[in-house]
This record gives structure tokens, C-alpha cells and sequence, in this order.
């Protein structure tokens, strides 16, 4: 008798093959409409604040639940001005103070990036070397941190509002979102809170008062300032004045 020939098993279940590459089919779809959705959003909203005031960013909300939380009263104060009504001189005290090539760049200092890392290596704190559009973009669409993820949303953010926006409604956003003291938005409310006055009237160390305390506006002070706060004040106000004509 001959021998019997018994048929080759397959080590591969078709049933389930086909059950596996039907998932993965479905598992990219489903994170090609995210990514998808996640364009579509984040273009219309950069595209309705080109327009329309930023009624309230992540930060602000964040200082409202700390303040909370810890049992403090939550002191929130943003008055919205359109950039024709803030003195030129906070418009120039902010470009000495954070971001001097603000008018030229298309977004990034690549120069003061790279700057800040070395000094980063060697263990000393500087600022990040954000530019007024990063720290812009961070504030309106995203949350505090210095995670990967975050630095790589803060960049496609930059360049939307850098190509939607343009130079001078990246500048009324800035001067009307950025945190300048504790609980206090925009630079309306600052100018009440620190002179009594409003924005349209800052002199330029009344304005240089206010840029110098942006690095920590929590922790220091545009008036009655510590002597590192008015050894800042005397320094943007002379680059103040190499700044020249603000034309955007």
C-alpha cells in the first residue's frame, strides 16, 4: 500500500488574517480622519481670530482652577483694545524685550533658539528663545509645558498665524492675551491694574515696566520693582529707542 499523503496544514488562519488587516485598515482610517479633523479645526479657529477677539485662552482658565483649588479668589481681568488704541511704546517695550528681530523673522529666531540651547547645556536659564508668534501661538491655542509634543504644535501654530494672521494681528492678540500680572490679561487691563491709566497713554518706562515683568508677571512687579526689575526697565528702554519706526 502506498503511503497515505496527508494535506500541508497552513499556519496562517485566513479567516483571521483577513480579520487583522480588516482592523488595521479601519485603525488608519479612523487616525487619517483624526489628523484630518485636527487640520480642519485648528485652521478655522486661526481663521475666526484673525477676526474676532480671543475671548479667553488655556492659561487664563488654568490661573482660574489654581486659584480655585487652592482657595484664593479667582481674580481674572481682560479687556480686550484694538491694537491702535495701545501705545506704541508697549508695541516697541515688547519688541526690545522678547523679541527684537519680531518684524523680520517669519516666526522663528533660529539664531536665539540655538542660543538658548547651549546655555540650556551648560545649566543656565535664559529665556527659551520664543519668539512674540510662539508665545503667541502657545497661549491662544495651547496648554503650558515643555514636552515634544507641545514645542511641535506650538511651531504649526506659529506658522498658521504667521500666514494668516500677519505681524500687526499677531501684536493686538500678544498685547491682549499674555498674562502681565497675576490674574491680570492684556495690556488694558494692565495699564488700570498698574498705573490707573489706559493702555493708549503708557510712557515708554511705564511700558518697559510692564515688558520687564513678562518673564514671571506673577512673581514680579511694574511698580515699587526690585532692582533687577529696574536694571531691566533701563535696558529695554534704550533698546527702545534702536527700535525705531514700528511699520507692519
Amino acid at each position: 500500500m502506498g503511503a497515505k499523503v496527508r494535506p500541508k496544514k497552513s499556519d496562517k488562519n485566513p479567516v483571521k488574517k483577513q480579520n487583522s488587516s480588516s482592523m488595521g485598515s479601519k485603525i488608519k482610517l479612523f487616525l487619517l480622519k483624526v489628523i484630518l479633523w485636527f487640520f480642519g479645526i485648528s485652521i478655522f479657529f486661526v481663521v475666526v481670530f484673525k477676526f474676532v477677539p480671543v475671548p479667553l485662552t488655556p492659561l487664563m482658565v488654568i490661573r482660574i482652577i489654581e486659584n480655585k483649588t487652592s482657595g484664593k479668589d479667582a481674580v481674572f481681568s481682560h479687556d480686550w483694545e484694538p491694537l491702535e488704541n495701545i501705545s506704541m511704546n508697549l508695541q516697541k517695550a515688547v519688541i526690545a524685550s522678547e523679541d527684537g528681530l519680531f518684524l523680520r523673522h517669519n516666526g522663528f529666531d533660529f539664531t536665539a533658539m540655538q542660543k538658548a540651547y547651549k546655555n540650556n547645556e551648560r545649566g543656565r536659564r535664559i529665556k527659551g528663545g520664543s519668539t512674540i508668534s510662539q508665545q503667541t501661538a502657545k497661549n491662544v491655542f495651547l496648554w503650558q509645558g515643555r514636552s515634544y509634543l507641545r514645542k511641535g504644535l506650538e511651531a504649526y501654530f506659529t506658522v498658521l498665524i504667521e500666514l494668516i494672521w500677519g505681524k500687526e494681528r499677531i501684536m493686538e492678540v500678544y498685547l491682549n492675551s499674555i498674562e502681565m500680572g497675576d490674574g491680570i490679561y492684556g495690556a488694558q487691563a494692565a495699564a488700570q491694574y498698574w498705573y490707573r491709566k489706559d493702555c493708549t497713554s503708557l510712557t515708554p518706562i511705564q511700558a518697559a515696566g510692564i515688558a520687564a515683568i513678562l518673564p514671571n508677571p506673577r512673581k514680579y512687579k511694574a511698580t515699587s520693582s526690585s532692582s533687577y526689575i529696574n536694571g531691566r526697565k533701563s535696558k529695554i528702554v534704550r533698546v527702545m529707542n534702536s527700535v525705531g519706526t514700528v511699520k507692519y
